[in-house]
């Protein structure tokens, strides 16, 4: 019976990945098309066994790739469906494809797929990762591969699409079990997404697809990513990380799962944060010629104004904590109309408690202390609260000289960063924390004041180094 689809493939190196493939295909009686970037294993011979469909083309990145693949077979079915060799269909998948008819989908272009990711055998859960509906499927010469990425591969269609719920696609690529395997891959996908950033930067690369959070699910994409685009170098992968772990569940994915959001989330994403300003800092060196006469900002006002405005916001906050507090010279309509540091406190509190009820731990809050049943808990004073910390961060943003929104931008992802990891200690002291002193005799309070210190350090570090006048490309200079 004729199927109104074919399945185009790409490979290299596959034959551990596309008999799998093939096995779980058969029966359909689809075309199956192959574009190979120069296998040197049994891939090829495979494509011969079967009686498949295959061209070679050099790889360059996926999405020329895809795009090479819809150019170069004469497909004859109205549908298509892209699948990488290390994917599988299930059986309800399979299903769904096989009563597949045209005719009952006329008034749609493309068709998403749910995928399940596996590694190292373990279905990858939570972090985001599911579901992650996946647009497989579409109308041969309407859909097209999106080359304003150069990493990340997606197919865009013009028309509407549809959202199969049912079934899956699994990917597992068997590869990645060694684990030097996944580590070589990213390193190479960090040069290409590297370079894909900093060319979005100078307005080289733009989004095809609209931005739009509550859209289609690539869609939902361009806008996270528009906004990750967005987002101070280095801090952006601790806080990516975080999210995926806590706020969405990444804990829970057990050993192996954490294992992966620390690489994907988290590693990856930082390699990829130093190779850009690599490169920038390498296209700085080589523009310096054509600014050695320029007057330069002045350091010794950035050395005034930091400590000042740090012993002003830093002194401030002690100030106001004094009239908020009864005795002395307390303000009684200040305290209970005014007093940010009270409020900054219960939502500290509320925040650990909600998340914390959310992973199923019965907790108790007072005003100022915070308890999980079987577990720990613990007071919080103002101290905890980190306002010298942000005193010392503040006062290092605005100080330095940048443009407003460049000082905006970066003073709001700190202060979010910040209370992720407060809100994280907080939760940690309430569930395992003990009253044993560790060694050093460091405590929780102490633990906290070095990591975010540090993190400030390495953020000081970025914007130092990296915060020179962006130079117009591709202008003439003479030296």
């Amino acid at each position: 019976m004729a199927v109104d689809f074919s399945f185009i493939v790409l490979t290299f190196n596959e034959e551990m990945h596309l008999p799998r493939l093939l096995n779980s295909l058969q029966g359909l009686e689809a075309d199956i098309f192959i574009l190979d970037s120069g296998s040197t294993d049994q891939t090829i011979p495979i494509c011969n066994h079967y009686g498949l469909h295959y061209a070679l083309h050099p790889f360059e990145n996926h999405p020329k790739q895809w795009d090479e693949a819809l150019r170069r077979f004469e497909i004859k079915t109205p549908w298509v469906i892209a699948l990488d060799a290390d994917q599988t269909l299930t059986p309800e998948l399979y299903q769904q494809l096989a009563r597949f008819n045209d005719q009952d989908h006329l008034d749609i272009d493309g068709i998403y797929f749910n995928r399940k990711n596996i590694f190292q055998g373990r279905w990858i859960r939570y972090g985001g990762y599911y579901p992650l509906y996946m647009l497989k499927m579409f109308r041969y010469g309407h859909g097209y591969s999106d080359l304003s990425e150069n990493m990340d591969h997606r197919f865009i269609v013009p028309g509407k699409t549809a959202i199969w719920k049912k079934g899956h696609l699994l990917e597992e690529n068997l590869k990645e079990n060694k684990i030097s395997f996944w580590i070589d891959k990213h390193n190479r996908y960090s040069d290409l997404l590297a370079t894909e950033e900093i060319e979005r930067k100078q307005k080289i690369r733009l989004q095809t697809i609209r931005p739009l959070f509550w859209g289609t699910p690539d869609q939902r994409t361009a806008w996270l990513k528009r906004l990750w685009w967005n987002m101070p170098h280095y801090s952006r992968a601790f806080a990516y990380f975080s999210y995926r772990m806590l706020i969405q569940k990444g804990i829970f994915d057990g050993k192996t799962g954490i294992l992966f959001h620390f690489l994907q989330g988290f590693w990856f994403r930082l390699i990829v944060d130093i190779k850009i300003e690599e490169q920038l800092k390498a296209d700085r060196l080589t523009e310096s010629k054509t600014i050695m006469n320029k007057p330069t900002k002045n350091p010794i006002k950035f050395a005034i104004l930091f400590p000042m405005l740090f012993l002003l916001f830093y002194y401030f906050n002690i100030a106001f904590i004094g009239i908020t507090t009864p005795g002395g010279y307390y303000l009684e309509g200040v305290d209970h109309h005014l007093n940010y540091i009270k409020a900054w406190r219960s939502f500290d509190i509320s925040c650990t408690a909600l998340l914390l009820r959310g992973f199923g731990h019965e907790v108790l809050t007072e005003k100022v202390s915070l308890h999980v049943s079987g577990r720990s808990g613990f007071i919080l004073v103002y101290s905890c609260l980190g306002y010298g910390v942000l005193s010392v961060y503040a006062a290092f943003i605005l100080a330095y000289p940048k443009s407003i929104k460049e000082k905006i931008t970066f003073l709001v992802a700190g202060i979010i960063g910040f209370q992720l990891i407060n809100i994280m200690r907080l939760c940690l002291i309430a569930l395992y924390w003990k009253s044993t002193p560790m060694m050093f005799k460091l405590n929780a309070h102490e633990v906290f004041n070095y990591l975010t210190y540090t993190l400030i350090i390495c953020a000081s570090y970025y914007w130092l180094n990296y915060s020179k006048p962006k130079l117009k490309r591709y202008e003439n200079y003479t030296a």
